[in-house]
């Protein structure tokens, strides 16, 4: 495993990471979850990524009761989770990043967890509808009473990220440092040329997600959905027409050959290519088995193995995208 700074922060996490979105209560429990984090910790794996929308909650009373089995050092991982959404109903508590509940936001995600702190605390996504000036307060208060080390962004406009960056910085605050942006073969936006400044001169790093567009770039949906899978349930049932799109399913099929070429699989090649980008820190992984853990893990080995003739080949399946 090899370790990247997040942007310019001091921290260093792991170029793969383990994620428990859609997996941790959605598919399994604890036990489960304990195997698959010590899997993926014995392979160098350091940040575990969460968030309080997920399983409305529960994925971080799993993750926490994980770690807890596991008896891990502290200081040997390092934990992340969102706010936005909100456990509950109320005109202050859902769709947010207004003071009261962030700084109310925090507190549950770290009962949850049962950790004095986390590392990094997103904002899950933007909110138009509280001044940038009161969020950006909260979350340099939740950062000063120990609650959080780090705090970033999750899908945030360029525009939306440098306008908290101006704010911080003009009250000497503490700044956003991370993006937790969508990012695989298909979905590049969020590198687009206006984060140029965001990553080159305010050196913004990034933990993204969705590597393998929810398994496509797997292959697993090239002859329709099968049974079982995340776009087999019910929940999920919003992914169908992304999963059974022909045109995006053809450029799988393309890549099939250069996958080949370098011995590995579809998502092996798929996870290294999001590790060709430089402003990349950590990519997001998912698993719901051991062998799922190592097999993500292997992609390690390919990511010296995209030469200029392998991008240029990659860019003219995607054109676009």
């Amino acid at each position: 495993m090899k370790y990247r700074h997040l942007g310019k922060a001091g921290i260093q996490v792991s170029e793969l990471s383990l994620g428990s979105w859609i997996t941790f209560q959605t598919r399994f429990g604890v036990d489960t979850a304990a195997q698959l984090m010590a899997a993926a910790y014995d392979a160098g794996v350091n940040f575990f990524d969460n968030a309080e929308a997920y399983a409305h909650g529960v994925s971080e009373e799993v993750m926490g009761a994980a770690i807890r089995k596991l008896g891990w050092r502290r200081g040997s991982y390092l934990v992340s989770t969102k706010l936005f959404w909100g456990l509950n109903d109320g005109p202050n508590e859902t769709n947010t990043l207004n003071r009261k509940y962030l700084l109310e936001g925090i507190d549950g995600s770290l009962r949850r967890l049962d950790m004095d702190y986390v590392d990094i605390v997103y904002c899950h996504r933007a909110d138009p509808a509280t001044p940038i000036e009161e969020t950006v307060w909260a979350m340099h208060n939740i950062i000063e009473r120990g609650k959080a080390l780090y705090w970033g962004t999750s899908e945030w406009s360029a525009a939306e990220i440098l306008s908290a960056i101006q704010v911080a910085e003009t009250h000497h605050l503490h700044k956003p440092v991370v993006e937790q942006p969508i990012y695989n073969l298909f979905e590049r936006h969020r590198f687009g040329p206006e984060y140029d400044t965001v990553y080159e001169d305010y050196g913004y790093g990034s933990t993204t997600w969705s590597p393998l567009a929810s398994g496509l770039l797997t292959g697993k949906y090239n002859a329709g959905i099968p049974a079982g899978s995340r776009g087999d349930v019910s929940k999920y049932d919003w992914l169908e027409e992304q999963l059974t799109d022909q045109a995006r399913i053809a450029k799988v099929r393309a890549l099939e050959p250069l996958a080949g070429e370098m011995g590995a699989t579809l998502a092996q090649f798929a996870l290294a290519w999001c590790l060709q980008n430089p402003y990349v820190s950590s990519v997001i992984t998912g698993a719901t088995s051991l062998e799922q853990v190592g097999e993500n893990m292997k992609a390690l080995e390919f990511v010296d193995a995209f030469t200029p003739e392998v991008m240029a080949a990659i860019d003219a399946i995607f054109g676009d995208d």
